[in-house]
């Protein structure tokens, strides 16, 4: 029968310290399996305590006999081996960027590549471990910007942020979002067995008509009714009897932000220091206030929201009334 002997009380010492502290739980169910057999437990005691085979408690008492309390941590080179290079990793990771949402091709791919069979388990794993995630996928604009235009627009629009940083001028983005009870569904933390669920009914919709700086600094309108030029126009001219200093309004070049109607106030709102920047086209992203509709939308919505028109009606002035001092973005 086989026992650890001959330990000195030091050492019982720093065992049961180890013991009842350590942060790894291997390393304090070892002390305690060295502690229980100094104390006179036999190895079968000591396979139903911790509910190991006998050859492992004879490696956790060789590791002690051989380098004491080293021999309580895994040594180098122990454990499972990888069962891919890193090479292979990052070769998984193209694969699954060609096909996003079939783990399986993938799977195959490396099969047939590699002579390696794994699961969607292990997969996933491997994509955490490469900073991917599984979220919802962003849909984009159609179309892509003319380079030329692109390159030349966003100059001017790092030149106009340089300018409101400097307190030169008021910089503004303007543009407009739909809210209705049809709404994209917010994230929320769920229990698997009893999800969280929004009825989904038809509705009205609400727009909202914004023109936001980064400075948390946001005037708004509400409409229930569509969004035309004129309906632009009118925002325009309200905000611009407000302005006391020289002001820029970003907004993209929708048909109804570049019409002749448009063109026919920029004088007007160009004497009242009020001049117009239109973003090159599909370039949504260089407009700020878009982050804004975002977390309206996604993140700081309350799903009692949805529960009437009245509601979400509410949600909305909430939180453009409270915008910049309850409800705050970080555009750093």
């Amino acid at each position: 029968m086989r026992f650890i002997r001959e330990l000195s009380g030091e050492t019982i010492s720093i065992l049961n310290r180890i013991y009842r502290r350590s942060r790894h739980f291997e390393v304090r169910r070892r002390a305690h399996c060295i502690l229980l057999s100094f104390g006179g437990h036999t190895t079968t005691n000591l396979m139903e305590i911790f509910k190991v085979s006998r050859i492992t408690i004879y490696n956790w008492f060789s590791a002690w006999e051989d380098h004491h309390l080293v021999g309580l941590y895994n040594q180098p080179g122990r454990g499972r081996k990888p069962l891919f290079t890193p090479e292979q990793k990052a070769q998984i990771k193209e694969w699954v960027k060609e096909d996003p949402k079939n783990l399986n091709r993938v799977i195959h791919k490396i099969k047939e590549a590699w002579k390696i069979t794994t699961s969607k388990a292990t997969i996933k794993r491997i994509l955490k471990s490469l900073s991917m995630t599984w979220h919802r996928v962003r849909k984009n604009v159609f179309g892509e910007p003319d380079p030329n235009d692109y390159k030349e627009k966003k100059e001017q629009l790092e030149d106009l942020r340089r300018q409101a940083e400097a307190g030169e001028i008021d910089l503004r983005y303007f543009d407009e979002s739909g809210f209705s009870l049809l709404s994209n569904s917010p994230y929320a933390w769920q229990d698997k067995t009893d999800p969280v669920e929004i009825k989904s009914q038809r509705s009205k919709q609400f727009n909202v008509l914004g023109f936001m700086n980064t400075n948390q600094e946001l005037e708004s309108n509400i409409f229930t009714g569509s969004i035309t030029s004129e309906v632009v126009i009118a925002c325009i001219d309200k905000f611009a009897q407000s302005r006391t200093e020289k002001t820029v309004i970003v907004m993209d070049q929708a048909s109804i932000h570049t019409s002749q109607k448009i063109e026919d106030n920029r004088l007007e709102w160009e004497a009242k220091g009020v001049y117009i920047f239109w973003l090159p086209t599909y370039s949504p992203h260089l407009n700020l206030i878009e982050i804004l509709w975002r977390f309206m939308k996604y993140e700081w919505i309350e799903l009692n929201a949805y529960e009437s028109l009245e509601k979400l009606d509410e949600y909305l002035e909430k939180v453009l009334k409270g915008f910049g001092e309850e409800y705050i973005i970080n555009f750093v």
